[in-house]
């Protein structure tokens, strides 16, 4: 069993996510521990790009940021290595395709492998072109992490059927960023997955509250957090990881209190909490 089915198998999931580098990489070392050290299951680690289409404005400036400062692919290759020798919960890379093409996808997903990377996130990549990526995951015993969006009904299924390690469901049309509410049916998302493969599905865009993470919690297997956390580094800078820490804690606290037990919808079946 691989170290992100281990985590989804003992209960309600807690993803943060956080840019590296902003405001450098030290900061981010230090917010990671943070993050370990108060519950988070799993992080996911952005690594930053010119362009990133998905994200909204807080997670764009924080790529600006990073890139100014100097951060590159292989300075946080570096500062993944220094957090692997005591941090083990998974690590997952969200950052997109160009990255890992500039780079050599193979030379890219090897070194993943080699510094105890979990998975991968491409936001950019279509379905119909994920196995270029997927396959060479596969190869290297990384999950190549699959998102479905409220605007993937018809394709959810298809999506389902090849995903791995787990199901990034998208919670709200548009980019990234925190919400008044949400008003996308995810339970009904999250069933239309388990219908074709007993997966662990995670929510997030949009998810910036403990009442949020909690409710998106009781219809899934977990939640990811990304730009709440990367605003609160924008706002306490090199002070932030403290801060974050507290958030991650409040957040896990509030989804195990509500959620400690619930077996998320479809899950009948596996006994899984």
């Amino acid at each position: 069993m691989s170290r992100i089915a281990e985590v989804f198998a003992k209960g309600k999931t807690f993803i943060p996510f956080i840019t590296c580098g902003d405001p450098d990489l030290e900061t981010t070392e230090a917010a990671v521990r943070a993050m370990a050290e108060n519950g988070a299951d799993l992080i996911e680690l952005g690594i930053p790009f010119s362009d990133p289409t998905a994200e909204g404005p807080v997670i764009q400036r924080a790529n600006i940021r990073a890139l100014a400062g100097g951060v590159t692919t292989d300075r946080i290759f570096a500062l993944v290595r220094k957090l692997r020798r005591d941090v083990t919960v998974p690590l997952v890379f969200m950052t997109y395709a160009n990255v890992v093409f500039s780079y050599g996808t193979e030379r890219f997903v090897r070194t993943c492998a080699e510094i105890g990377l979990d998975g991968l996130i491409l936001p950019d990549v279509p379905f119909e072109e994920k196995e270029e990526f997927a396959a060479v995951c596969r190869g290297y015993g990384l999950d190549f992490i699959s998102l479905i969006a409220p605007t993937s009904q018809n394709r959810i299924s298809m999506i389902a059927r090849e995903a791995e390690g787990f199901v990034y469901v998208v919670s709200s049309l548009g980019v990234t960023g925190t919400r008044r509410e949400i008003t996308t049916d995810v339970e009904k998302m999250v069933k239309l997955v388990k219908e074709q493969k007993e997966i662990p599905c995670a929510v997030g865009f949009g998810i910036s509250t403990p009442e949020q993470a909690a409710a998106m919690a009781a219809v899934s297997d977990g939640v990811i957090v990304g730009s709440a956390i990367v605003d609160m580094m924008a706002r306490y800078g090199k002070e932030a990881p403290p801060h974050v820490g507290a958030f991650v804690k409040e957040m896990k606290d509030r989804i195990r209190k509500e959620n400690g037990s619930m077996e998320c919808p479809g899950n009948e079946r596996s006994g899984k909490d």
